[in-house]
C-alpha cells in the first residue's frame, strides 16, 4: 500500500521546491492537506503524480485537478494574506479550496457540475480539511457575484479567452491567476485590477486541460 504521507513529502521536496515554490506557508499547506482524499477512490494512488488528474465527469465534461507544481505556482502568485476573500473556479472535489483554507483565507469554491460540488462539500467537511469553505454551484464563467468583491481568484483549468466577468468581480488591487491560451504552450498568467483597468503578465509556460466555460467560440478572434 502506498505511503501517502511519504508521497506527499516527496511531492513538496521534489516537485514544488524545485519549481520555484518558496512560500513556506504554501509548502506547509501542500504537506498537510492529503491530496489523495480529493481523488476518486480508485485513483488515489495517482494523486501525487506531477500531471493533471481527472476527478470526475458529468454531462460529458471532465474536471481535472491541476498538477501540484502548476497549482502551487498559481497560488503563490496570488500573494495571499490571511483573511483575504478568494474565489476558486472549477473546484472539482475541493482540493484547491482545502489548500486555500489552510492558508487562512475565506474561500468561495465554484463548481458547475452539481455532483462534484456535493462531493466537494463532503470531502471538505471530513476531518475539517476545508472547514469554512463555501461551495457554490453555477456557471464557471459567471463567477459568484453574490460573494464579490474578491481579493483573489484562482481558476483551476486552462482558459482560452480573457475571463472578463471574473475580472470584474475583483476588488481594486485584486489578482486573478490562471493558465491562459489555446493549445501548447499556454502561459500561467497573473491579472491585476487597478480601478477600472486590468493588466496582465505571463508567469511561466504551462498547460492544463481546458475549461469548456472559457473556450473560444468558432470564428471568435482576440
Amino acid at each position: 500500500m502506498l505511503d501517502y504521507a511519504q508521497a506527499r513529502r516527496l511531492m513538496v521536496d521534489c516537485q514544488l521546491r524545485t519549481f520555484d515554490v518558496t512560500d513556506i506557508a504554501l509548502l506547509d499547506a501542500f504537506d498537510a492537506v492529503p491530496r489523495e482524499r480529493f481523488m476518486p477512490a480508485d485513483r488515489q494512488d495517482f494523486a501525487y503524480i506531477d500531471q493533471p488528474q481527472a476527478v470526475g465527469t458529468e454531462d460529458g465534461e471532465t474536471r481535472f485537478m491541476p498538477a501540484p507544481m502548476v497549482l502551487a505556482r498559481l497560488i503563490q502568485a496570488l500573494a495571499l494574506k490571511p483573511g483575504n476573500r478568494v474565489l476558486e473556479v472549477g473546484t472539482g472535489l475541493g482540493y484547491g479550496a482545502a489548500l486555500l483554507r489552510r492558508l487562512g483565507v475565506e474561500v468561495v469554491a465554484l463548481e458547475s457540475l452539481p455532483g462534484l460540488a456535493t462531493a466537494a462539500r463532503e470531502r471538505l467537511a471530513e476531518g475539517g480539511l476545508g472547514a469554512g469553505a463555501t461551495v457554490e454551484v453555477g456557471p464557471l464563467e459567471k463567477g459568484a457575484p453574490d460573494h464579490a468583491p474578491y481579493d483573489a481568484i484562482l481558476i483551476n483549468g486552462q482558459v482560452e479567452q480573457r475571463p472578463q466577468t471574473l475580472l470584474e468581480q475583483l476588488a481594486d488591487g485584486g489578482r486573478l491567476a490562471c493558465v491562459q491560451g489555446q493549445g501548447r504552450p499556454a502561459k500561467a498568467t497573473l491579472w491585476v485590477r487597478s480601478g477600472d483597468a486590468f493588466g496582465s503578465r505571463p508567469l511561466f509556460d504551462a498547460n492544463l486541460p481546458s475549461l469548456r466555460a472559457f473556450a473560444v467560440e468558432p470564428g471568435f478572434a482576440f
